[in-house]
């Protein structure tokens, strides 16, 4: 697969707890659009083989629609390969499936996502919204807060457990879990250890048994009691028990750190950008195009992997039949080939074809419930102060995978206050 030569390293983890690393990814789509990364042992994990690292804006968005040459199912979606033996389990999830499996699946579940449900969340959304952010700014010492640890985690778990029709009562296992998912590189969420002393795959059916048998058990009690939620409609379809369990962990997990990451991702380069913060609270620019503009600078997810089926080119690359193919959507987002000054935040920007949620048959299912609770929320903050700027640098989270921030120190100007 050739040799990684003086290419700037894009796999490391511990390289995105500084930010998106945009440095390097101009040095790649310049030069090696089509990148061959090292994987060596990090943070307790195994070395891998490698994998092609794809940066540019059109070479992304074709391995996301070509899922004949680029497959989901053959290693799923993770940079790291899955133990062999798991693989069949992983693959239950549509996340790890091709057409026509994965477009079959698809259409069932997503008769749960009817817009008239998700509009229904909007009020409450505004409500919580509004309620956190109060509390958040009474709670203020000297206008300065947390707004990771006082409102958006907070709302986004609570949203998605309205959503899924989860008890209150049993939300922080919700939080728990997605936790051990979605952190598991970071050193403040020690890994578990098999008997070797090996970090366990936060995905493998050891891991997941305590979530899926409560998924069982929330379905019985979800048949037994129906209600508007999509658990009800997904506990009386045609999902097979396995097929069920899979689409909780996805809307668990996905469903929560989607807006997890991107509603602080969004008020940091608010507050980063004084002039367009300026701009929005102003009306200058509408919260339509300002949603997807905060979502193009900070994408949710950092990258996702396929694997090819069958020998072929990429940006004048042979790739091999197996090899990992990994697209970096933070980099395709700033593709000066497709985007004008990428690296301004232009909240009025339009067109906007980030690929912050995917592109082709694997297109974020919940991209609609995402941008509503993201706008819900930016409507609120706007509410509730004049304006935010940075108290201190923020802490992200140490993973290639999400775009995560785990906290966003901020000071909140009086709603009267002129900008600074």
């Amino acid at each position: 697969m050739g040799d990684t030569g003086d290419l700037p390293d894009v796999f490391d983890p511990r390289i995105y707890a500084a930010g998106i690393p945009h440095d390097r990814y101009r040095v790649l789509r310049d030069h090696a659009p089509v990148a061959r990364q090292a994987e060596p042992e990090i943070l307790g994990w195994p070395a891998g083989p490698g994998f092609w690292a794809v940066t540019r804006h059109a070479d992304v968005v074709r391995v996301l629609k070509d899922s004949g040459t680029y497959s989901s199912a053959l290693g799923a979606t993770q940079i790291r390969d899955p133990d062999p033996a798991d693989l069949p389990f992983i693959r239950r999830m549509m996340l790890n499936q091709d057409p026509p499996e994965h477009g079959k699946l698809r259409r069932l579940v997503s008769r749960a996502f009817t817009p008239g449900r998700i509009e229904r969340f909007a009020a409450t959304a505004r409500e919580r919204a509004r309620g956190l952010l109060a509390d958040a700014v009474s709670g203020a010492a000297g206008g300065e807060v947390d707004l990771v640890r006082t409102v958006t985690d907070d709302y986004a778990l609570l949203n998605l457990t309205d959503l899924l029709g989860v008890p209150a009562s049993d939300r922080g296992l919700l939080h728990a879990w997605t936790e051990r998912v979605i952190a598991y590189q970071d050193p403040d969420e020690p890994p578990v250890l098999d008997a070797r002393g090996r970090p366990v795959n936060p995905r493998s059916p050891a891991m997941l048994a305590e979530m899926f048998g409560y998924a069982q058990e929330l379905a019985a009690y979800k048949r037994a009691h129906p209600a508007d939620d999509v658990m009800t409609s997904l506990a009386t379809s045609e999902l097979a028990d396995a097929e069920l369990e899979m689409f909780f962990f996805l809307l668990t997990v996905a469903g929560n750190d989607t807006v997890r990451s991107a509603a602080p991702g969004g008020l940091l380069a608010l507050a980063e950008h004084p002039g367009e913060q300026a701009g929005l609270w102003s009306g200058k620019v509408t919260m339509e195009t300002a949603v997807d503009e905060l979502l193009r600078v900070h994408p949710p997810v950092l990258s996702f992997r396929r694997t090819a089926t069958h020998d072929t080119e990429l940006a004048g690359q042979t790739i091999r039949e197996g090899d990992k193919v990994v697209v970096l959507h933070a980099s395709a987002n700033h593709d000066e080939r497709v985007f004008a000054a990428p690296h301004r935040l232009d909240l009025g920007r339009s067109p906007n074809p980030h690929v912050s949620f995917g592109d082709g048959p694997h297109v974020c299912l919940g991209a609609h419930f995402a941008r509503l609770q993201l706008r819900v929320l930016y409507e609120e903050v706007r509410e509730a102060c004049g304006g935010l700027t940075l108290a201190e640098p923020p802490r992200r989270l140490v993973s290639n995978f999400i775009n995560g921030i785990k906290s966003l120190p901020v000071r909140l100007r009086e709603p009267s206050a002129p900008a600074a």
